[in-house]
Order: C-alpha cells, then sequence, then structure tokens
C-alpha cells in the first residue's frame, strides 16, 4: 500500500463504517495479518509500512468495535461477580449464538468426503491459532492467569513433543482429507471469524476480550469436534488421522475447567468491571462461529430446524 493511497482511505473509513462482513476488507484484512505476523528483517521502507499499517490498523478497530456493539447490551447482563458470572459463563455452552447448530449432526451422520472437505478447508481459514493467541494475550496478566495461559500453551505445543503440537495435528488432518489438491474458496465469515481472533490479542485494548473468546472456544468446543471426529471416522479416518478432533473433544472440558477458575475468576476479583468486556469477547466470538454455521449450513443446503 503506497502512503499517496493511505490519507484518502483513512479519511473515507472517518465518514463511513466498514460493514462488518465486506468481503473486500475481511480479505485485506486478513492478508496484513498474514504480513504483520510473519517474522521479517529490517527494511528501508518502514515509513511507508508504518503508513499502510495505520490505515489497515483504522480498518481492524472499526471492525472489532461493530462486533462489540453488535453485543454490547447482551453482555453488560453479564454478572460482576466472580460465581456469578461463571455461572452466567458456562450457561453459554447451552444458549450461546451458535450452539447445538444443526451443521454438525450433519457432519456426523451424512456429509460426504466432498463436504468434509469444504468444511475443513473452511475450519483452516477460520483457524487463528489457538497457541499463538493464547501467547499474545498473556502479556503482563496477574501471575495465577498467566500461569494457566502457560498451561494450555504446553499443552497446544504437544508437551514438548512436535509431532504431538496442535498446529500440526490439524495439518494431518488438512493432508490426509486432501486440502492441499483441491480448489476451494474461503468464505469471507471463515476469514472473519479469524481476523476478529487476531485483531482481539493484538490490541490490548482488547486483551479481556480474547480471553472471553479464548475461554468460550474451549468451553463450547466439545460437542462440536466430537461430532466432526465421528464423520471422519464414519468416512474411513484412521484414529491418526482425526486425532486433532479425537483429543480436542478430551481435553477441552479439562482446559475450559481450568481457564474458568484459573484465569477468569482471579481477573474479575481483582478488577470486577473487566468482566463485562470478558462477556463481550465470548459473544463476539460465539456470533462469528454462529455466522460460520450459518454460511456453512447455506453451501450445503441443510435445514437449520433439524
Amino acid at each position: 500500500m503506497s502512503p499517496d493511497t493511505v490519507q484518502p482511505m483513512i479519511a473515507h473509513m472517518h465518514v463511513k463504517v466498514i460493514p462488518l462482513l465486506d468481503d473486500i476488507s475481511q480479505r485485506q484484512l486478513s492478508a496484513y495479518n498474514h504480513t504483520r505476523l510473519t517474522p521479517a528483517l529490517p527494511s528501508a521502507r518502514w515509513r511507508a509500512t508504518i503508513a499502510g499499517d495505520e490505515a489497515m490498523r483504522y480498518r481492524e478497530l472499526e471492525f472489532l468495535e461493530s462486533c462489540r456493539q453488535e453485543v454490547a447490551e447482551e453482555a453488560a447482563q453479564a454478572p460482576i461477580d466472580p460465581a456469578e458470572f461463571i455461572t452466567w459463563f458456562e450457561g453459554l455452552r447451552s444458549t450461546g449464538p451458535g450452539q447445538n447448530d444443526a451443521l454438525f449432526p450433519w457432519l456426523a451422520n451424512e456429509a460426504d468426503l466432498t463436504s468434509m472437505r469444504w468444511f475443513i478447508a473452511q475450519e483452516l481459514a477460520g483457524e487463528a491459532g489457538f497457541d499463538d493467541l493464547v501467547a499474545l494475550s498473556q502479556l503482563k496478566l496477574p501471575y495465577t492467569a498467566k500461569l494457566e495461559m502457560a498451561r494450555n500453551y504446553w499443552d497446544e505445543m504437544g508437551r514438548g513433543i512436535q509431532a504431538n503440537m496442535h498446529g500440526l495435528l490439524l495439518m494431518r488432518v488438512a493432508d490426509a482429507i486432501g486440502i492441499a489438491t483441491s480448489e476451494i474458496t474461503e468464505v469471507t465469515e471463515a476469514i472473519a471469524l479469524s481476523n476478529l481472533m487476531i485483531g482481539m490479542a493484538c490490541n490490548r485494548t482488547y486483551a479481556y476480550h480474547a480471553i472471553g473468546a479464548l475461554g468460550v472456544i474451549e468451553l463450547t468446543a466439545p460437542g462440536r469436534v466430537s461430532q466432526v471426529a465421528a464423520g471422519l471416522k464414519r468416512l474411513g479416518f484412521s484414529s491418526e488421522q482425526r486425532r486433532y478432533y479425537d483429543l480436542h473433544a478430551a481435553l477441552d472440558p479439562l482446559h475450559s475447567r481450568a481457564w474458568n477458575r484459573e484465569v477468569l475468576v482471579p481477573l474479575i476479583t481483582e478488577n470486577p468491571p473487566v468482566a463485562t468486556a470478558l462477556a463481550e469477547g465470548a459473544l463476539m466470538r460465539l456470533k462469528a462461529g454462529a455466522r460460520c454455521f450459518a454460511r456453512f449450513r447455506e453451501h450445503f443446503a441443510i435445514d437449520p430446524t433439524l
């Protein structure tokens, strides 16, 4: 992005909020996230890079604020008492946006190989890297929360064994199902989900939102991933090939209980107003997931009432 295009873009963004799911904006944000998170070397063009970053930061923060405003009223109802908050938070497992979606029983019982391959490709598009998100989100947190997030990160790292790293296990699924040799276009909703998670983790004013979002993933994922694992098993994939999903179905309930006890409760106890930010982050993540599920059902022509 050249410096002479930055100011017109910024001026335009001041007068018109970028639509929540504008495809071009989401793909540009995705490219920006890839560039800013990839290790690089110093460049003589650093001034132009800063100018381009400023424009994309406006776009990112407007997107995050659009998502936050969408859930702010509901999140304001979350209690700020730690015990009451956990009761509210755990209730999202059954009542939160996107829960018990008809997509997942269909994947478990009916999806063919082509459909499952398309779904896994969208999963990859929406996957921002849980390990990296935890690492970014734990910066400067109180020790109790930091230690639990470190334990979570160590699990994501396969407890020091490369072959057991969760990111590599997901890539094993992708390789087994043949995504690399297929031509699948990632839908906007999946790209936006990744952008949302990266945006919250990279902006410290959304640090508590990121923590709420990560916590709600651990809370709600087991029911979904177990059904994806069942679908992969039905289609003939081995236990090793589907291990990523089987592992998360077993581990995430343990992670969720520890996250709630060691991260959410201490943070709210120390600073009760952060409960609202945690609630907003959780609902933002669930809303983004629900948009993905609806888009996937539309692609597969699944009746949402099933």
